[in-house]
């Protein structure tokens, strides 16, 4: 038996995958945010081709174990879900006692984000650094800020949960002594809905992480509405903490209204950024086309206000009606859906429904200009110059971010493209690796 979980942008592919898998014979399970939002389509009760022999419903921490023993039993049942409460919500699994994962018997390199033919290069900044691992880390789940185009709120509910701060810093702990054994550098990404949901448990965490010596570097998603406590922002920077993502989605309040993401202010974006850079803390900024309010050049709108802020990674993307979704169910009852069904035939970058005030095809070249300008050779030198008062390996993993970032837009997955895009960026790079190897060579005296 198998079990494939997967998000809408991936369920066409799992939906393959599940296919070929029960043609030669094996039992599939399905779960994840999509295969809740949308049950009847994995069962084939849409009139449509069934995926999978059954299907697990929300979170399924408590359920799997009945699935697993139904299976052995050969009394599968088609759908499984969570027990429910008095008002017929589901009932949230807790997170304590946690799972202990096994670290020290896993191998870190599934993890690595270094191409193999950087490694060597890489190793030139000192022991390790060829081999960097991002490890995934869920410390909480929830977030009860419903915002209209977010699944998040309807997979997880707004009941915020949280692991005991003790078995976050064991984990890290042990992560950091598995990544010693197997030389390498390791780094976490909290994976949490919103890392900071709940300062005061946030601050306890980071105290604890910074008392045991359990710090790596760290990035997490915080939305901008939380980064105005400063005492945060110093603890974030104490841990380990040199990234956070943050959803500003739009520079526009209107369209940050429509969405049912009023509490997040752009009027303040450019103080909470300033106020992590001064702590040596940069954020990747998500931001959104397409929405009600957006006309054409909103992407040089916004590229002003980006070029204006201390350097960060800013990606972009559409607005998506994901199904279940608030949104969705708006744009379905006004009969703007171009592609009811678009996660059956996934188009990147490419919008679903008709934006109110411009095209679909205006929508993806505004999505174009501001990655084309965001990471064009002469603005990833401005960016890496604008730190020039920063060590030199704070400056390469900010280069090496901002080309693997490039890479969620064009694509960069053979050895060829990576060469392309090191020769396009050589004079930075040059720079930055002759400092950092006299860095390494004075360590050495």
């Amino acid at each position: 038996m198998k079990n494939i979980g997967a998000m809408t942008r991936m369920i066409a592919k799992a939906y393959r995958m599940a296919d070929a898998l029960r043609g030669a014979g094996i039992l599939v399970v399905m779960g994840g945010p999509h295969v809740t939002e949308v049950p009847d389509e994995a069962l084939g009760r849409d009139g449509g081709v069934r995926h999978a022999d059954a299907i697990a419903l929300g979170e399924a921490d408590e359920t799997w174990p009945l699935i697993v023993e139904d299976a052995a039993r050969g009394q599968l049942k088609d759908i499984y879900q969570p027990e429910r409460d008095i008002k017929g919500n589901d009932k949230k699994p807790s997170l304590q006692p946690y799972p202990v994962i096994p670290w020290e018997t896993l191998d870190l390199r599934q993890f690595n984000l270094v191409p193999k033919f950087l490694r060597p290069l890489l190793k030139l900044l000192g022991t390790g650094w060829g081999n960097f691992h991002v490890v995934p880390i869920e410390t909480g789940r929830g977030c009860p800020y419903g915002c209209e185009f977010c699944t998040v709120t309807g997979f997880f509910g707004d009941s915020i949960r949280f692991r005991t701060d003790e078995s976050v810093v064991d984990e890290l702990l042990r992560l950091k002594a598995c990544a010693r054994r197997q030389q390498g550098q390791v780094a976490a990404f909290f994976i949490d809905d919103n890392f900071a949901i709940n300062v005061k448990r946030t601050k306890s965490l980071l105290r604890k992480i910074i008392s045991a010596n359990a710090q790596v570097p760290w990035v997490a998603q915080i939305s901008a509405n939380l980064l105005r406590d400063e005492e945060l922002v110093d603890l974030i920077a104490q841990s380990g903490g040199r990234w956070i993502f943050i959803g500003m989605e739009s520079i526009d309040p209107i369209n940050m209204k429509d969405v049912n993401k009023g509490f997040s202010k752009p009027s303040e974006y450019a103080a909470v950024l300033a106020r992590l850079a001064q702590y040596n803390i940069y954020a990747i900024t998500s931001f959104i086309f397409g929405m009600d309010n957006d006309t054409s050049g909103v992407a040089e709108r916004t590229l002003e206000q980006i070029h204006s802020w201390p350097p960060g990674l800013p990606v972009f993307g559409q607005l998506t009606p994901f199904p279940a979704t608030p949104l969705y169910d708006r744009l379905a009852k006004a009969g703007r859906l171009a592609r009811p069904k678009h996660w059956m035939d996934f188009a990147p970058f490419e919008m679903a429904h008709t934006p109110l005030k411009m095209t679909i095809s205006e929508a993806r070249q505004e999505v174009n200009h501001a990655w084309t300008a965001s990471y064009s050779p002469e603005r990833n030198a401005s960016a890496i110059n604008s730190i020039n008062d920063k060590p030199v390996q704070d400056r390469i993993s900010h280069i090496i971010a901002r080309l693997f970032f490039r890479g969620i837009y064009f694509p960069q997955m053979t050895k060829q493209a990576w060469l392309k895009l090191i020769f396009e960026n050589r004079h930075i790079i040059y720079g930055l690796v002759k400092e950092g190897v006299n860095a390494w060579r004075n360590r050495k005296r």
